[in-house]
Formats: C-alpha cells, sequence, structure tokens
C-alpha cells in the first residue's frame, strides 16, 4: 500500500524559538474516583481510569512523618486496596503509593515511602502480608531509606514542540544538515536518531515519563492485546518508585530508554547535574532489568554538544521524533487521533506520553489505522536495526 502523503518533519530550531504554554492551558477531563466506605483519613484520593478493557485504580495516600512505621503504612496499604475493590468490584487492579505527607509535592517529587501493585488475583497473597514478609510479593517496593546519590530537582512540565538546539548558529546548521540526511538515510548520526529508514513501512512507537502508577497497566494491556512492542523513555524518579511495571514491561518485549532522573531540561544545566541526571537513570534501569540502557530522550526535545557528548560517553543514542501529536495538553481524543495518523510515515517516530488516558483510549484505533496503512509499529532499536 502506498505510504501517507509526507508531512513536514519537527525541524531543528534554535534556542529563543516560541515555545507553547505549560501544560495546564487545556485542563484534562477530571478522573473518576472511589469513595471508600468506612473513609480513611490518610487517603487523599482513589482515582480509577478504563482502557475499555480493564479498569484499574490508584490510591494516594499521606502519612505524617511521627506516624509512619512500615508495619502502619503497610496496614493503611491492605486496607485502601482492600475497600477500593469493594468499592468497586470490576476493578482488575488497585496500585498504591504512600508519601509523608510533610514531603509530599505532587507526583515526580519526592519519592514515595511505599508503593505496590495488586492485581485483583494477587490481593490474597498481598493482604497477609507482615513486616518481616514484605519482600515475598514482587510488586512492592520500599524506599531504601538511604540518601540518595542524586539531589532532588524540580521536574520540568513545559510541553515540547520543537526540536531545540543550544548552540553557535554553525552548530545550529549543522545539526540541520545531520537532520536532513536522516530524512534521506534514516540512520544515527553524530550520536542522533532523528528517524528511521524512510524507505521501509516501518515506524518506531514510544511512549515518555514512563511509568505512572495508574496508566501503567491500562497501556500496557492495551498494547497486549495489539501484539504491539514499544519503547518507553522512562523518568529515573518514576523507574525507582514503580520498578515492578518497568519489569513488567521488559518481560512483555518492550524497550526502556531514558528520559533523566528527574525530567529537566538539560542544555543550560553544568556538565555534571547533565551527567547526573543520565547516568543515575541508566543506574536504576540496568538495576532493575539487567540490561544495558541504549537509547535516549532529552525532555523537550531541548539539547546540545555537551547533552550528545555526555549522552554518548554513556553509551545512550538520543533519539528524537517526527511525529507528536501533543497529546499532553489534552487536546482531546479526536485531535490527537487526527494527528497521529497525519503525521504517521515511513520511518517515523511517534512521540507519546503514558500518563495521557485519551491517549489509552484513542491507541486501539491509530494502531489498526496503522496496519490498514501498512506501517509496522516497533520500538526505536528496531528502528534503529531496520535498513
Amino acid at each position: 500500500m502506498a505510504q501517507t502523503q509526507r508531512q513536514p518533519l519537527p525541524f531543528v530550531q534554535p534556542a529563543g524559538a516560541s515555545q507553547p504554554d505549560a501544560p495546564g492551558q487545556r485542563n484534562a477531563a477530571p478522573l473518576a474516583q472511589l469513595e471508600l466506605k468506612p473513609a480513611m483519613i490518610e487517603v487523599k484520593k482513589v482515582e480509577y481510569a478504563s482502557n475499555g478493557f480493564i479498569e484499574v485504580a490508584h490510591a494516594l495516600l499521606l502519612v505524617p512523618k511521627h506516624e509512619a512505621a512500615l508495619a502502619r503504612n503497610l496496614v493503611l496499604a491492605q486496607e485502601s486496596v482492600k475497600r477500593s475493590f469493594a468499592a468497586r468490584p470490576s476493578l482488575s487492579e488497585v496500585d498504591v503509593s504512600l508519601y509523608l505527607s510533610e514531603d509530599f509535592d505532587g507526583f515526580g517529587g519526592a519519592l514515595p515511602l511505599l508503593t505496590a501493585s495488586v492485581p485483583k488475583l494477587e490481593f490474597a497473597s498481598f493482604e497477609k502480608l507482615q513486616p518481616v514478609t514484605v519482600s515475598s510479593y514482587q510488586r512492592l517496593w520500599l524506599h531504601p531509606n538511604k540518601p540518595n546519590p542524586i539531589p532532588q530537582r524540580k521536574p520540568d512540565k513545559t510541553l515540547e514542540q520543537n526540536l531545540t538546539f543550544y548552540g553557535s548558529s554553525q552548530e545550529l546548521r549543522a545539526q540541520q544538515v545531520k537532520q536532513l540526511s536522516a530524512q534521506l538515510a534514516g540512520r544515527v548520526r553524530g550520536g542522533l536518531m532523528f528517524q528511521g529508514n524512510p524507505r521501509l513501512a516501518t515506524a518506531a512507537l514510544s511512549f515518555d515519563d514512563a511509568p505512572h502508577p495508574l496508566f501503567e497497566p491500562l497501556l500496557l494491556d492495551t498494547l497486549k492485546r495489539a501484539g504491539i512492542k514499544a519503547t518507553f523513555f522512562c523518568i529515573g524518579r518514576n523507574a525507582k518508585a514503580y520498578p515492578y511495571f518497568v519489569k513488567d514491561m521488559i518481560e512483555a518485549g518492550h524497550e526502556i530508554g531514558n528520559h533523566t532522573y528527574h525530567h529537566i531540561r538539560l542544555p543550560r544545566l553544568p556538565e555534571n547535574v547533565v551527567t547526573d541526571e543520565l547516568e543515575q537513570t541508566n543506574q536504576v534501569l540496568t538495576g532493575i532489568t539487567g540490561q544495558p540502557v541504549r537509547y535516549f530522550r532529552p525532555p523537550g526535545g531541548d539539547y546540545s554538544r555537551a547533552t550528545l557528548r555526555i549522552a554518548s560517553k554513556l553509551g545512550l543514542t538520543t533519539t528524537f521524533w517526527t511525529a507528536d501529536p501533543a497529546d499532553f495538553d489534552n487536546p482531546g481524543a479526536v485531535n490527537i487521533e487526527s494527528r497521529l495518523v497525519r503525521k504517521l510515515r515511513y520511518g517515523g517516530i511517534v512521540l507519546l506520553h503514558d500518563n495521557v488516558l485519551e491517549t489509552i483510549q484513542i491507541l486501539p484505533e491509530f494502531l489498526k489505522v496503522a496496519q490498514a496503512k501498512g506501517i509496522k509499529l516497533l520500538t526505536v532499536g528496531m528502528l534503529d536495526t531496520n535498513r
């Protein structure tokens, strides 16, 4: 089947080019919430969502420091899961994140004290856990209570739009030439991957910001039903707090990439900070999967020569995209799908986010469209080696 008419690639821009507003200019529709009976004062909220096949809930618990003993935290987690399943019997899974109330600053901030993923079939085992047996349950994570090797940094939530290079005008032109070469040959050039082979009917499917405790099970289930493998660019902090979801990705045949430890823009940071952000994320991911990390996507698509040099030194190929429907800006399911279809191309790299419910809900239809157009969706690594 003839390929879709090409849409222009996002072209590398100089720093200072116009950028969109931060997410929030279009608020996502509020998620449905459960009412636990009896209520628990430690439970801030229990949200749930569906991918059309299964329903998953996430319970957020806040505990004051003077009450944050392991035994009590575990009981609170177990009780919140039990009451969530009771409140909505159709749930397939309940996930829990328990934080110190004094430290909590939203998802992506300080690490939680405890997280757990509890599929309904494993609830009986989870409910029987005691502090001395927590290690027997593989879908539970406890804060190690050791100093973090990397200081806490506030994540940047500015929405990406352009591929933005920080450097001289001469260096910028060199980057633009490499991108134009990629349009013709589709190979990795100078440690960058702009796209795959434009003559082959394949494209990469990738998700940024993984893993998320509510949406990850929904997304993985959706991809499993479609038989599609994807690349998940993980934030180190998120991977550390929810390692079992990273293991789920690997066991399902997906690929794991580096998206920095705190999701921060890199070009204006000292080189030692950039190295920390990439190196610590590599260590977290390799520690979970036992596999080296090969690909890195800079948050926002912002990069510099130093970014490329440091990534290359750590064995990483800096990876961009050809199709970004701006799903993180909540444009609506119809817009996300139409933008994806319009921008789908041979050798393309599709950028989506794992924490957008609209994306998960339109994904099955988009996957069908790609199949109808004869374009096979792969991981970034498969696209890279597919010559």
